[in-house]
């Protein structure tokens, strides 16, 4: 029976850490999100740190860390339904599935790099650090270029796990970033060039998805500025800041507005 009411009592306080609006919680989420920047960090430097002695405790306890912010996280959130559908929780179950197991699942270690996606994706990071921006064209900036950021990361590590020492050109994860950095602005000096037929088909995937990515951020900061907030007679989403009535239909709109 204790174990039973000290559950509810738990799930309340953690709603309360990573949903309130107390300075406590604030305080808390901010902690979280330091931590999850400096879980990236290691990310980002582990093709670097591989060969250590040290790696792998390193890589456990960065395990036990993201295994615990995941638990509380769902023991916190107040729909497990909701919480299933979203990406974000995939991704983080993912990466924590790489570092659980990183001798089996050495190849696909780079794709831990995505916490760097969901977490600029995560409602957490936004109603934190950038409610200010919550719901603007500054949001829609940062989650494209966090996209582009992480794409270039994967791109480098699949390519660095596919054909390092196995072709001259590519020894280093430098070498890889390098080739990567070159396919996607197709700058394509031609110092390295993926071999075989399976090298060409990659090198046109990578060319192509990450041309699109380049045009989705330029689109996004050329676009008008809009805050987004559904009407309620027409569904319309985006609207301008100082809209009074929807565009679509001329229901009369109540945005919400700091100022």
């Amino acid at each position: 029976m204790a174990k039973r009411r000290r559950l509810p009592r738990l799930r309340v306080k953690l709603r309360e850490l990573y949903h309130g609006k107390t300075p406590g919680a604030v305080r808390f989420r901010l902690s979280v999100i330091a931590l999850d920047f400096l879980l990236i960090a290691f990310f980002i430097a582990a093709p670097f740190l591989r060969g250590s002695p040290a790696y792998l405790v390193v890589d456990y306890a960065v395990a036990l860390i993201l295994a615990v912010d995941l638990g509380a996280r769902v023991l916190a959130d107040t729909s497990v339904k909701t919480l299933v559908r979203r990406p974000v929780l995939w991704v983080d179950l993912f990466v924590l599935l790489t570092l659980l197991f990183p001798l089996w699942l050495f190849n696909l270690a780079f794709l831990r790099v995505l916490r760097l996606w969901s977490l600029f994706h995560s409602n957490l990071f936004w109603e934190t650090v950038g409610r200010r921006y919550d719901d603007t064209r500054v949001e829609d900036v940062t989650k494209t270029l966090a996209t582009l950021v992480t794409y270039v990361f994967v791109v480098t590590g699949f390519v660095y796990a596919g054909f390092a020492r196995e072709h001259p050109g590519i020894q280093t994860y430098v070498d890889a970033l390098y080739f990567t950095m070159a396919t996607i602005t197709t700058t394509g000096f031609g110092d390295i060039v993926l071999p075989g037929a399976w090298g060409k088909l990659l090198t046109i995937v990578i060319m192509v998805s990450g041309i699109t990515l380049f045009v989705r951020l330029a689109q996004t900061l050329m676009r008008p500025d809009k805050v987004r907030f559904p009407c309620p007679t027409c569904g319309l989403l985006r609207h301008d800041p100082d809209a009074v009535h929807c565009k679509a239909c001329g229901e009369q709109l109540n945005i919400p507005n700091d100022e």
